[in-house]
């Protein structure tokens, strides 16, 4: 079984657990975490990119000249593709990017991710946080004191009441946080660490993420503080 150093958010340590093998001693798998990420980022397109066949485009009411006689090429309307402000052929439409990812492969594709934070280093344990007020110095100093640089995921249990944690974290560059019901695979591996309080790794080990396709990539997928949804899978 797979053990962790438990820190408190001075940086030091204050115990020792024990992890779930079947959450971090699972087999990683590259390729089912690259369909679970390419399914959480198709599924946050909007799909509305839209262009006009030569039936839409406005003009185009009158042959350009005789068929014969010319000596140009015969032509039959200027609003065929190989003119300028003519249709165009193949081009994108409005459609529905979404790719369905069943909810084993999410499953699984997460505990590879989180398999391999642990293996590689980048996964940190802390104690609980709790500030009685929204303070982005407090915020610096915890991750000062764990000595954490790049791009940072700190993953909560839910939403703080107050949202003092969450307020406080969400002014440094390169921080994001995640509540861990909602911890997307392309968050996990986007991050150079991952930071888990103690409440977030109970609900990641014990309690089963709900199953939502967007990231926060909107989830996406990777940007902006507070709560995010990851691109890609979550635990089940």
């Amino acid at each position: 079984m797979p053990k962790i150093d438990v820190v408190s958010a001075a940086g030091k340590k204050v115990g020792t657990r024990d992890l779930s093998a079947e959450v971090f001693e699972a087999r990683v798998s590259i390729p089912l975490m690259h369909q679970v990420v390419v399914a959480g980022l198709a599924s946050v397109r909007r799909g509305t990119h839209s262009t006009k066949t030569r039936g839409e485009v406005s003009g185009g009411g009158r042959k350009p000249w005789r068929q014969k006689g010319t000596g140009r090429a015969r032509q039959g309307s200027n609003r065929a593709p190989q003119w300028a402000g003519g249709g165009i052929v193949h081009g994108p439409q409005p459609r529905d990017h979404d790719m369905r990812v069943n909810k084993k492969m999410k499953r699984g594709a997460l505990r590879s991710a989180l398999t391999d934070a642990l293996v590689s280093g980048k996964l940190a344990v802390v104690q609980d946080l709790e500030f009685d007020e929204p303070k982005t110095k407090s915020a610096a100093a915890v991750l000062d004191a764990l000595e954490l640089g790049g791009k940072v995921l700190l993953v909560l249990p839910a939403p703080s009441d107050s949202g003092a944690v969450e307020r406080s974290f969400r002014n440094i560059r390169d921080v994001r946080v995640a509540y861990a019901r909602s911890l997307g695979v392309y968050e996990v591996i986007a991050a150079d660490h991952l930071v888990l309080t103690e409440g977030a790794l109970d609900v990641v080990e014990g309690a089963p993420a709900k199953d939502t396709e967007a990231g926060s990539a909107g989830e996406s997928s990777g940007a902006g503080a507070g709560s995010t949804t990851g691109a890609g899978g979550e635990a089940e």
